[in-house]
């Protein structure tokens, strides 16, 4: 199986005056990334061994949904609805605050101790929270999809029921917790920046035979080569 993980184009954090919006739709920049990815992603032909898209699963947030619009459009089929797949919540308070504010608090965060780091931003969702919640979703839609943890650490039972395609349009947070746990590596308060994600960037991982079962295989990450350099963010 492959499992291609797709971040949100550009958000509009900003509501034009200088004011956060938690739930931000994309910018017109956004907008042409998620064209782009569409594209990219309708014409998906360097491993045609591997099929067609399956399943074409969103987060419920406003970017996910509108960058996944033109991906369903593309490949003619519905986006469904995964709300594990959720970024990790900002605090409430947060909407219609001023954005330096925003910048500062996660600014500071980088200074915490790792153990000061799990417990996340005041009135936010922890950080270790976010990922059991992301973890357990995962599990959960991979037995849905016939594929399971093998008894052997790091390995993973692939059944017959198995898709051959499925696309997941999301987050830097969610998708790099993804990566880190189906590469068997340990888990850390900084995955955003651990496996840095660009806007309507991809991440490919495919289920390889191994030892008697599957492990996940890391086969890009970050390629954001459908987009024209100038418009590249992060």
């Amino acid at each position: 199986m492959e499992l291609i993980l797709v971040r949100h184009g550009q958000p509009a954090w900003d509501d034009g005056q200088g004011r956060n919006c938690n739930d931000p739709g994309l910018t017109e920049r956004g907008h042409a990334q998620a064209a782009a990815v569409a594209k990219r992603l309708a014409d998906h032909d360097d491993e045609p061994a591997a099929g067609p898209v399956d399943r074409l699963i969103v987060s419920p947030a406003l970017r996910a949904a509108q960058t996944a619009a033109p991906v369903s459009e593309a490949l003619a089929m519905d986006a469904e609805v995964e709300p594990w797949l959720l970024e990790i919540h900002n605090p409430d308070a947060w909407e219609g605050e001023p954005i330096v504010e925003i910048e500062a608090a996660f600014a500071e965060i980088r200074g915490r101790t790792r153990d000061q780091m799990w417990a996340g931003l005041p009135g936010g969702e922890p950080i270790r929270a976010f990922h059991e919640r992301i973890v357990s979703g995962l599990h959960q839609f991979l037995q849905e999809l016939d594929i399971t943890s093998a008894s052997t650490g790091g390995l993973w039972n692939v059944g017959p029921a198995a898709p051959r395609r499925v696309i997941a349009v999301a987050h830097a947070g969610t998708n790099s917790t993804v990566i880190s746990h189906l590469l068997g590596v340990a888990p850390e308060p900084w995955e955003w920046d651990r496996f840095a994600l660009g806007h309507a960037s991809v991440a490919v991982l495919r289920t390889v035979p191994m030892a008697g079962a599957h492990l996940w295989s890391l086969r890009s990450l970050g390629d954001a080569n459908h987009i024209p350099v100038p418009d590249r963010t992060h």
